[in-house]
């Protein structure tokens, strides 16, 4: 597949990662270049590090003056830089194989949003989530750290245009379901047997018009009357269990 829709570089110095699940996941991912942990001796002698990693042996007040106030760091920050950039055309070429759902997220900014979206999506097998560069949060220590582990499993693709991104899934063969509190359906009743692209808006704004002019159908979740709609990261997580559980009956 030609590739069409060029991934955003990403940009920016070093990040601080920290907590148990990012740290270690991170330390696993053969494309993430480590520069050096620092922790304490305790936390770190319970991590399997590789042997040419520079190690700091900090104490908890400096731990804490090196990241975000009252993170929850668990004894161990780890200096990294951002994962090398994806390029869509190439996450479709494998994706399509499998026929494993795409997460496409319009204009979600929230880091912790965006990091339990990723880790929905580790939970549920989806091959990517894409984003548009300019409306999403960077890689960051908040994000890993609510991603928990994830960020290092699902790739992320940042476009250029997302409404172009959807016309090249689309000629992947993906069904393009947007996720639409208003809409007239159900998710569960345009699912079908394609491979999905669960578009989700950002809270409040939604889907932008355009993003839904480049979606085959919009949906809804079904829900209790007394509830208007749920948390992006909470709608996306139960969309991914539907498709999961739905791949797993056929």
């Amino acid at each position: 597949m030609a590739r069409k829709n060029r991934s955003v570089k990403k940009t920016g110095g070093g990040l601080k990662f920290w907590g148990r699940h990012a740290v270690e996941a991170a330390l696993a991912n053969p494309h993430r270049f480590v520069k050096k942990i620092s922790g304490t001796r305790e936390a770190l002698a319970s991590l399997d590090l590789p042997q040419d990693l520079a190690v700091v042996y900090s104490d908890v007040a400096d731990l804490g003056r090196a990241i975000p106030r009252d993170a929850p760091h668990q004894g161990m920050v780890l200096d990294v830089d951002p994962l090398p950039e994806i390029w869509l055309g190439d996450m479709l070429d494998k994706a399509t194989e499998k026929g494993r759902p795409i997460l496409v997220l319009d204009q979600v900014t929230d880091p912790h949003n965006v990091g339990a979206i990723l880790r929905s999506a580790a939970a549920f097998d989806a091959a990517a989530i894409v984003t548009q560069d300019r409306h999403a949060p960077p890689e960051s220590g908040t994000l890993a750290k609510s991603a928990s582990g994830a960020l290092e499993i699902v790739p992320w693709i940042r476009v250029v245009n997302l409404a172009r991104a959807l016309d090249e899934i689309a000629e992947a063969g993906y069904w393009r379901i947007g996720m639409d509190g208003d809409a007239k359906e159900t998710l569960g009743d345009i699912m079908g047997q394609s491979k999905l692209a669960l578009v989700m808006g950002a809270e409040g704004e939604g889907l932008r018009q355009n993003v839904a002019a480049h979606c085959d159908a919009l949906a809804r979740l079904p829900m209790a009357p007394q509830m208007e709609s749920l948390n992006v990261s909470n709608a996306a997580a139960i969309a991914l269990y539907a498709e999961y559980t739905r791949n797993r009956e056929n």
